[in-house]
């Protein structure tokens, strides 16, 4: 499905406008643990202007250096022309994935995120038979790999698997105790990590929702925002799993308030990438249709703040906790969102907050192919926020983003740091309790 750059984003004018000034090297995540030039944002923009002038093989060497960029989106958040090279080395994977192929590990994971109830079924499998592979943490983090695979080191930490998930658990409709008071309706999207592996941020939004009296609809038919797919270059992925979202979304956000998403990467997928993707493959159509459907979407803890009186209930009736809890802001939550304030309101209702030395440092997750193929990058990246968590002397760091749960669980396991990782909505249910 994917197009030649020359017919879907001009890398020569990006390349063009970009005047070396270097902003963007001390802040890249890639350029902190691996300084080279080529992969420094301005060494990825050059590269993308040689390669559509074709001044530049897109060989073995050239999918690497691009396939080394975290998408942290730092260096479009200081440039000052606001290049987006964020967005120009998500499209050129699309070529990479056109000329290499795609590992089978990955097309088999995109496979199951195209296919829920196939994805069920497994996902069920593997937490019959998850003691064969994985050994509990002691600290009860998730799971430990006990012997290594292509895309899995030996030792790694793994979120852990759950017999039934989020989105089967509960009923599609969930109605408020006082109908008289005409009760907001609000869809929720859980994001796949959370529907699989961290369930208790579903069940502590549906905890919340309750206490605020608002009726909660889960829309069962939900698939994978697609980033992970999107990050990669599976382009006919993201197509197919984006336009089955939104015709679904269609059916019934008419008769939703808002819907609300506890996960900052499928939030920014769904608000910002989705519209960007349909655009850049000339698709007006949908991209028309991405962006009405999103006007509703929102992470939840910034409609929760911005729209509810969550804030005043929890001072008012919540508990007071000794128990400290430090912030991280994921990249898709502050950079592609600007949304960092809402979370440390409502956390600072019932916790003391310490901020960490630097909050805005990407953790290092990067995506399935840093994740797997590339995991020694996130490994380094990594390292500087377990640290920061450490100097704390936190109990709890929060992210309202699972794949910041999956890189920091596993980094603070590493540096062997007791902190302990908890979406904002977690610690936010048990105030309430």
């Amino acid at each position: 499905m994917s197009k030649k750059p020359e017919d879907i984003f001009n890398f020569t004018a990006t390349s063009d406008d970009c005047i070396k000034c270097g902003k963007c090297i001390p802040v890249c995540t890639i350029h902190q643990v691996h300084p080279d030039e080529t992969t420094s944002p301005r060494g990825f923009i050059e590269l993308l202007g040689a390669y559509q002038q074709g001044h530049l093989e897109l060989d073995k060497n050239a999918k690497d250096i691009f396939e080394s960029c975290f998408l942290c989106t730092n260096c479009v958040d200081v440039c000052p022309n606001s290049l987006a090279t964020d967005m120009v080395i998500e499209e050129v994977r699309a070529d990479i994935a056109d000329k290499f192929g795609i590992a089978w590990f990955k097309k088999g994971f995109f496979f199951l995120l195209r296919n829920r109830k196939i994805m069920d079924f497994v996902m069920k499998f593997g937490y019959m038979f998850k003691t064969c592979a994985l050994a509990n943490d002691p600290q009860d983090r998730g799971l430990k790999a006990r012997f290594s695979l292509p895309m899995i080191k030996k030792g790694r930490l793994l979120p852990s698997m759950v017999k039934t998930s989020f989105l089967n658990s509960y009923p599609e409709e969930i109605l408020a105790k006082n109908q008289e008071a005409k009760p907001q309706r609000i869809a929720l999207f859980i994001g796949c990590l959370a529907n699989y592996n961290y369930t208790g941020i579903g069940d502590s939004l549906v905890e919340v929702l309750a206490k605020l009296n608002i009726d909660v609809f889960i829309p069962k038919k939900q698939l994978c925002c697609s980033a992970p797919a999107y990050f990669t270059g599976d382009m006919s992925s993201v197509e197919y799993m984006t336009k089955k979202n939104i015709a679904y979304f269609e059916s019934f956000m008419d008769d939703c308030d808002a819907m609300l998403i506890p996960e900052a990467t499928c939030s920014a997928m769904m608000t910002h990438d989705w519209a960007v993707f349909f655009k850049n493959h000339d698709m007006a159509d949908w991209e028309a249709r991405a962006k009405k459907v999103s006007q509703k979407m929102h992470m939840a803890t910034a409609w929760l703040d911005d729209n509810t009186p969550l804030q005043a209930m929890l001072k008012e009736k919540g508990k007071r906790f000794d128990t400290a809890v430090t912030y991280h802001d994921p990249c898709h939550a502050k950079k592609v969102q600007g949304i960092y304030k809402q979370p440390r309101n409502l956390l600072s209702a019932n916790y003391p907050m310490v901020e960490m030395s630097d909050s805005d440092r990407c953790c290092g997750f990067g995506g399935v192919t840093m994740q797997t193929e590339k995991f020694h990058f996130a490994q380094l990246a990594g390292m500087p926020k377990a640290t920061m968590i450490e100097e704390t002397k936190a109990t709890y760091v929060s992210a309202e983003c699972s794949a910041c749960r999956m890189q920091l669980s596993e980094a603070l396991n590493h540096a062997e740091v007791e902190t302990i990782f908890k979406n904002p909505i977690e610690l936010i249910a048990e105030g309430l309790k």
